[in-house]
């Protein structure tokens, strides 16, 4: 475990992986409670489980003494949390119940797969977060292995609706990267107010509009599935956020669809099929190109004050008043990074959002 808390994976692949399973393990598991549902209903009751039951894990915390996985939320926070609900709880799940009625289910299943890709441009071209050839190559392999298992005899069929669809991928593309920006917050109080706005906007939307009001125990199942598939994961893609940036969490996440179909082949019996196989070895390939990544040159650190939790590693020699510097590690608190210069492998997490001059 040592060798593992060390290495230069840890813990943000795993987190964004483990962030790929529990969502992509929702789509089987909650087939046969949401397939009579009107389908925003559906999404505003798994965001709204989602919600609950972080508030719930939130309070129980509270209750236990255990301290937060990040920093509280702080006035200047404000507008960044507002356009991750707008965008993320508001803005795609609209845009996409729009184009799924304009447009067939095989074309937006495929067009879905433009998520990881608008997360990458916008990471990259937006906000300048460094993205090298092996980064481009692997991504492009995870994303055409899931182009692969959701093509379909219908193809891809561009029509109206078609651009809702990808409406809705660039809205959660720029909901990905805006709350990259959020990911020193704690992730439990995050991903809370985000299931329980969306929850609530698209449940009211879906009931003004005539949606039937389920029974109480699907609703109830439902939530609880929305719970772990979307609010667990999302604590987890959040702070896998924090040390990997939004491109590569995005780029990982972005085998969730494969991972779904694994689940339904598992617990559902469907077939395996020759696209299944092909898109095994598309992600295979991606996911290798990922993991080998390294990333290592000299690179200056800019003096700068914020809030996270942290160790005192090497970016960390702050002193603290009356206190043993090392009590209570980690702990969360205001603090001030020095300058500094030197050269290792990194990611680019909260303290390595340095430009580059070209891609490495």
């Amino acid at each position: 475990m040592h060798s593992l808390r060390s290495s230069r994976l840890w813990p943000g692949v795993p987190l964004a992986l483990a962030s790929a399973v529990l969502f992509g393990a929702l789509a089987p598991i909650s087939k046969s409670l949401i397939e009579s549902l009107d389908a925003q209903l559906a999404a505003g009751l798994l965001y709204l489980g989602a919600g609950v039951g972080l508030a719930l894990v939130h309070a129980g915390r509270r209750s236990a003494g255990m301290t937060a996985l990040g920093a509280p939320p702080r006035r200047a926070d404000a507008g960044w949390l507002v356009a991750v609900w707008v965008f993320g709880g508001v803005v795609a799940p609209v845009l996409l119940m729009l184009g799924l009625a304009r447009t067939s289910g095989a074309s937006a299943s495929l067009l879905l797969n433009l998520e990881g890709v608008a997360t990458m441009a916008i990471a990259w071209l937006v906000f300048r977060e460094n993205v090298d050839r092996r980064l481009l190559l692997g991504a492009a392999a995870i994303v055409a292995g899931s182009v692969a298992l959701s093509w379909s005899a219908g193809g891809l069929r561009f029509d109206a609706g078609a651009l809702f669809v990808i409406g809705a991928c660039v809205a959660w593309g720029i909901d990905n990267n805006l709350t990259r920006k959020l990911s020193a917050l704690d992730p439990v109080l995050l991903a809370m107010s985000k299931g329980l706005a969306a929850g609530v906007f698209n449940i009211a939307i879906a009931l003004a509009r005539g949606a039937a009001i389920p029974p109480a125990s699907i609703a109830g199942a439902v939530a609880v599935v929305g719970f772990v598939g979307i609010g667990l994961s999302l604590v987890l893609f959040i702070v896998a956020l924090r040390h990997l940036g939004a491109a590569r969490t995005g780029a990982y996440y972005a085998l969730a669809p494969f991972i779904g179909v694994v689940v339904a082949i598992a617990i559902l019996n469907e077939p395996v099929t020759t696209q299944l196989l092909v898109a095994a070895v598309l992600m295979g390939v991606g996911l290798w190109l990922h993991l080998a990544e390294r990333h290592e040159h000299e690179h200056e650190h800019e003096g700068q004050e914020h809030e996270h939790r942290h160790v005192h590693d090497a970016h960390h020699q702050h002193e603290h008043d009356g206190l043993d510097s090392r009590d209570a590690e980690p702990h969360s608190h205001s603090h001030r990074h020095t300058g500094q210069r030197h050269a290792h492998a990194h990611y680019p997490d909260l303290h390595h959002r340095h430009r580059h001059d070209r891609p490495r």
